[in-house]
């Protein structure tokens, strides 16, 4: 059996019954032009550039295991990036709404739609794609999958999932560590969000 539930959960808390693409949209309070002592002057603000050292492997393993950790990166960031945008798209939404009773129906709806949607993808993703897809989501929304799911769905049906995902030896709970353990992933993050890689 796939463990594709515990990934499936995490879509079910922050899906508005549509597709939304994950794309960064940079607004800047900068005008795009400056005067300075009566000459205009074109203004252009660049995104950060990471430099990093060549990887440098000892063996075909460490080399396969870096080729393995990208292909997962490129595989579950852009779900990570795009359950941030709907998280905060849905939560606007059901704050519109005037009763819990109304917020809970939308919620149940969600949850069925995304099962039926998202189920044929994410019973491809291996075990190890679903833990990164984990912490992916801690690191885009700054909070820990079982914090987003608690929100959105209560304590009782979090530590359920929880409970589920533990099974597979994955846990709601993961955090990101970039400056630690995942310092290593946060590079090749960084790299395929730059298309670099």
């Amino acid at each position: 059996m796939k463990p594709f539930y515990i990934l499936s959960i995490l879509l079910i808390f922050c899906a508005s019954g549509t597709k939304t693409s994950a794309q960064n949209t940079f607004k800047s309070s900068i005008p795009p032009y400056a005067v300075d002592k009566g000459d205009s002057m074109k203004v252009l603000v660049m995104n950060d550039i990471y430099v990093y050292p060549p990887q440098m492997y000892r063996n075909f393993s460490e080399d396969a295991k870096y080729q393995k950790m990208v292909r997962d990166v490129k595989k579950t960031l852009p779900y990570a990036k795009m359950i941030y945008t709907t998280l905060i798209e849905t939560y606007e939404y059901i704050m519109t709404m005037p009763s819990e009773e109304e917020r809970q129906k939308h919620l149940s709806r969600m949850e069925s739609d995304l099962f039926k949607e998202y189920k044929p993808v994410l019973k491809k993703m291996s075990l190890s794609q679903g833990k990164l897809l984990i912490k992916l989501i801690n690191r885009e929304c700054n909070q820990t999958s079982f914090e987003l799911v608690k929100a959105f769905l209560g304590s009782f049906r979090a530590g359920f999932w929880n409970i589920f995902a533990g099974m597979f030896g994955a846990s709601l709970k993961s955090t990101w560590e970039p400056e630690g353990r995942d310092a290593a992933t946060e590079r090749i993050v960084e790299m395929v969000e730059m298309g670099l890689l």
